[in-house]
C-alpha cells in the first residue's frame, strides 16, 4: 500500500499519525480524565500511600516532641526525690547546729528544757512554773544542765518529793552552787536574800544535783538547779 493509501485509511479510523487519538488518549500517556502516565490526576490528588512531601514531615515533627516530654518527665523523676532529699538534709544540718548553738552560748535559754533533757538531768520543773529558763553544757568529762525557776510552796514541795527528798534537806544559808558556775548563766547567788541549799548525791549514771533556793518571798520561792552528769 503507497503513503496515499495509508493515510487515507488513517483519516477513515479518525486518528492522526502524530495528534492524540480518538478516545482522548496520548502518546504520552495522558488519559481523557487527566491522569498521566505518572500517577498525579487532573484533580492534583495522589494515590493512596504516597503523600506529599509536607504531609509525610508531619510525623516526623510529632517524634521529636514526643521524645522532648520523654526527656523532661524523666528529668522530674530524677530531680524532684533528689530536691527532697536535699532539702531533709539542709534542715537536718540547721536543726544539729541550732542545737549546738543553743548548748554552746552563753546565757540561758528562756523557756522549758525538753522532755529528754529533763529526764537526762532528772530535773522535773513543777507544773504553773514562772521565770523558767535553762543552759546546757556538754564536754567529754562532764554534760551539765542549768535550771531556774519560780514556783509555789507546794510546787517546791513537789520538785523534791519527786527527787526522793523534802524541804527538811535544805540547809539554811547555804548556796551550793559555785560561784563559776553561776558566773556562766548570770546567777546573782548570795546577799541578803534568804537562801537554802542541798547537793543531791546519786548512784552513777544517775546525775548529781546542786539545788540552791532563794526563799526570800516566802510564797514564791526560786529555785536554782545544775545537774551534771559524767558520762
Amino acid at each position: 500500500m503507497t503513503a496515499a493509501e495509508q493515510r487515507s485509511a488513517a483519516s477513515a479510523n479518525g486518528a492522526a499519525p502524530n495528534g492524540p487519538a480518538a478516545n482522548g488518549s496520548s502518546a504520552h500517556g495522558v488519559s481523557a480524565n487527566g491522569s498521566s502516565a505518572h500517577g498525579t490526576s487532573a484533580n492534583g490528588a495522589s494515590p493512596p500511600g504516597r503523600g506529599t512531601a509536607g504531609e509525610r514531615s508531619g510525623d516526623g515533627g510529632r517524634r521529636p516532641r514526643r521524645r522532648w516530654l520523654k526527656a523532661v518527665v524523666v528529668f522530674l523523676l530524677i530531680t524532684i526525690p533528689a530536691g527532697y532529699l536535699v532539702i531533709s538534709a539542709l534542715q537536718s544540718r540547721d536543726s544539729g547546729e541550732e542545737k549546738q548553738e543553743n548548748a554552746s552560748a552563753n546565757g540561758l535559754t528562756a523557756g522549758w528544757p525538753s522532755k529528754v533533757q529533763r529526764r537526762i538531768y532528772d530535773v522535773w520543773i513543777p507544773s504553773y512554773s514562772a521565770d523558767v529558763a535553762f543552759y546546757e553544757t556538754n564536754s567529754w568529762k562532764t554534760s551539765a544542765l542549768y535550771v531556774q525557776f519560780v514556783t509555789s510552796v507546794q510546787g517546791l514541795d513537789r520538785f523534791l518529793v519527786g527527787l526522793g527528798t523534802d524541804r527538811a534537806a535544805l540547809k539554811g544559808g547555804r548556796i551550793t552552787i559555785d560561784a563559776d558556775d553561776a558566773r556562766k548563766v548570770g546567777w546573782k547567788l548570795g546577799g541578803d536574800e534568804d537562801w537554802a541549799g542541798m547537793v543531791l548525791k546519786q548512784k552513777e549514771p544517775q546525775p548529781e544535783l546542786e539545788i540552791t533556793v532563794d526563799l526570800d518571798n516566802r510564797r514564791h520561792p526560786k529555785v536554782y538547779v545544775v545537774s551534771t552528769v559524767t558520762p
